[in-house]
């Protein structure tokens, strides 16, 4: 079994003041994978016993940024998608492993009044090529906050959020256009109709006190290893940001 996990961190350093190392070290992933760093390497020293990280920062300072640990050391590492004006950001790290490709990505959000819907949806299609081509080589495990809600069962009021940032039609389309090109959403692989499963909620109104939430943090898996997804998991009690962590677990051999 190999475990899987994925956290918006909202701010690493500030999450590191909010109890990130007791669910770090107590979850004891083979694979943790954050976004929403918002640090250069140089303004944090965090390691961890056991574990290799690897950081990719936006070039804008306290913006964006990724990072991974993991227990296995990679084959190779790769920072971006290779196309210069996606990459400034720091939102994507592919860590490539003997049989699979361990990918994270930070989606740009769309914003109040979609001012970067149109950015967003040609970054969806070229992410889409990307994930494809390493889908060639090997399968691809890809996860991340990206910052959709993908049906009306993966947030709390769809009628009166419909056509905002995170549920309008476009970005919708884009994940189903991204799940038929050969991927499969873990959780909803699993879990179908399981409602009232959000990993987001608004600092406003107590929120996460009455569960009004989204989910938009996800496990992404090439379709042909479904049938290893031995469980899908949502941690809503685990606090330290405005997101909660997630996590996969596939029933691989760790060795590979």
């Amino acid at each position: 079994m190999i475990k899987l996990i994925s956290w918006n961190v909202n701010g690493i350093r500030a999450c590191l003041n909010k109890g990130f190392e007791n669910f770090f070290k107590e979850v004891d992933a083979d694979i943790f994978c954050i976004q929403e760093t918002k640090c250069q390497p140089d303004q944090i020293e965090l390691n961890f016993n056991g574990y290799k990280s690897y950081w990719n920062s936006a070039e804008k300072k306290g913006y964006s940024g990724t990072a991974i640990f993991t227990k296995k050391e990679p084959l190779s590492v790769y920072y971006g998608i290779g196309i210069e004006e996606h990459d400034k950001e720091g939102r994507v790290i592919t860590l490539e492993f003997k049989d699979f490709y361990m990918v994270t990505i930070y989606t740009p959000n769309a914003k109040r009044g979609l001012e970067r819907l149109d950015y967003r949806q040609i970054w969806e299609d070229e992410v889409r090529k990307y994930l494809l081509k390493l889908d060639k080589v090997k399968p691809v495990v890809m996860c991340g906050d990206l910052n959709v809600a993908h049906k009306e069962i993966d947030l709390k009021n769809p009628k009166s959020n419909r056509g905002n940032a995170g549920f309008t039609d476009e970005e919708r389309q884009k994940m189903t256009q991204l799940l038929n090109a050969g991927f499969v959403d873990s959780f909803r692989y699993l879990y179908p109709d399981k409602t009232d499963s959000y990993t987001w909620w608004s600092y406003m109104g107590r929120a996460r006190e009455k569960n009004i939430g989204w989910r938009i943090d996800y496990f992404i898996t090439s379709k042909r290893i479904e049938k290893d997804i031995e469980d899908a998991i949502i941690y809503p009690n685990i606090f330290g940001s405005d997101h909660c962590p997630v996590g996969l677990i596939l029933n691989r051999e760790k060795s590979k």
